[in-house]
């Protein structure tokens, strides 16, 4: 049941990566509807597939399908969410990919093709979809504050190399630089843009990556918090409050939700 008054109501957002039930994505998108956002998804490779575990979430919603590496998806992304939404209040980007050679032990032998494939879809794309979608965010007032808007995406921590993780730990520490120079350059438009630092969760992407067992096996001994594999929701949780107005002044910052892994040193 959907509930009213929450702390999205009147916001209208769009989600990337809703791949199933079990996405962070998926529970994001879950959390907005019931605090009272109109969100849209979009999907990719498989829009029909999105299609169909969004029919489990309150309220129905549009899905598009978009390929961030598609010059001609981009250039038409924001006529179409326009058509549905009116306008945009916030972004969450959940897309990751990096080629099967650049993961799982093959550090030192994968071709820039793949390594370049990873860092155009999991780093460059949060910048060309903000971009994109930039004009249907309000108008900045700056002596109000009002208008704007808010751009979450998800990394897994980029501070570290971890095992198996290969080209997407550059991906994501790329991710992460891009992040900063967002809250840099579109902070004077009122547009906030902070990451989520996911701890490991057993979705379609997590699965996807060689030896995932071995890298979540870390957060069984040293995470302070207990962590749960197949508990999307408190990340969930941290997408939706930095999609809110909760967190005004809150720009260019990782928010990591990994049962406070990060903070441990042995």
């Amino acid at each position: 049941m959907t509930n009213t008054g929450g702390i999205l109501e009147g916001k209208r957002i769009l989600i990337t990566g809703v791949l199933m039930e079990s996405s962070i994505a998926f529970h994001a998108a879950k959390l907005a509807q019931e605090q009272g956002a109109e969100i849209i998804l979009t999907a990719w490779p498989r829009p029909t597939l999105t299609e169909r575990i969004a029919k489990k979430l309150p309220k129905p919603t549009t899905v598009i399908e978009l390929d961030v590496t598609n010059d001609e998806h981009m250039a038409g992304l924001a006529d179409k969410v326009r058509a549905e939404l009116g306008g945009l209040d916030g972004i969450v980007h959940s897309i990751g990919f990096a080629p099967q050679d650049a993961l799982g032990g093959n550090f030192l032998d994968t071709p820039f093709e793949s390594v370049s494939t990873a860092m155009h879809v999991s780093a460059y794309s949060l910048k060309s979809l903000t971009m994109a979608l930039k004009p249907l965010m309000p108008a900045y007032d700056s002596a109000s504050g009002a208008g704007g808007g808010s751009v979450v995406g998800l990394t897994f921590d980029a501070q570290f190399a971890w095992p198996q993780y290969d080209w997407m730990g550059p991906a994501k520490a790329a991710l992460e630089a891009t992040n900063r120079y967002m809250a840099r350059y579109l902070g004077p438009e009122g547009i906030r843009c902070n990451l989520v630092s996911a701890g490991p969760l057993g979705s379609m992407a997590a699965k996807s990556i060689p030896g995932f067992s071995d890298l979540a096996s870390v957060w069984d001994s040293r995470s302070p918090l207990n962590w749960e594999l197949t508990d999307p929701e408190p990340t969930g949780k941290a997408i939706v409050a930095l999609l809110s107005d909760w967190f005004p002044k809150t720009t260019g910052e990782i928010v990591h939700v990994d049962g406070g892994l990060h903070a441990i040193g042995a």
